[in-house]
């Protein structure tokens, strides 16, 4: 199974320019966790629901902080024909629940997240291995406490 089986096609995106509260109505109102950032049609971030948590655990007032003053600048995308194990991988290793999807142009096609991953591992549950032979680990747990262990929560 490819990424373009699974991935969302409509991409929810938001200005740079947009405060902090703006991108968070916006996820709520979509129903998503994340926000592709865009000018024009150039994917130029990403801003996810940890992202404004973060910024207002930090005292970053949700009004008047900007979303391209938080947002991840420097995007990790697949392509549509990346094979599901391999987007796992890479969602896994760099701990993202969101992975916007682009064509080799550059152009955004959509957007694929751990609750999609979720719905194929759920489908093989009967398998106990299921977990491991799409992502390379047992349990997500373990690499979060590795993390806090590590005070690697950035």
């Amino acid at each position: 199974m490819k990424v373009a089986d699974l991935m969302t096609p409509a991409a929810v995106t938001d200005a740079p320019e947009d405060t902090l509260s703006d991108a968070s109505s916006k996820m709520w109102s979509q129903q998503t966790g994340s926000l592709l950032v865009m000018e024009g049609a150039n994917l130029i971030g990403i801003i996810t629901e940890r992202d404004i948590l973060k910024a207002i655990a930090q005292g970053d007032d949700p009004k008047s902080a900007r979303v391209h003053d938080l947002m991840t600048k420097d995007v990790v995308t697949i392509g549509p024909g990346t094979k599901l194990r391999d987007a796992a991988k890479i969602m896994f290793d760099h701990w993202f629940r969101h992975l916007p999807v682009a064509t080799e142009e550059g152009d955004v096609v959509g957007i694929i997240s751990l609750r999609d991953l979720l719905s194929v591992v759920a489908q093989g549950m009967e398998e106990p291995e299921a977990l491991t032979a799409l992502t390379g680990h047992s349990l997500v747990r373990d690499r979060r406490l590795e993390r806090i262990e590590a005070g690697d929560l950035d």
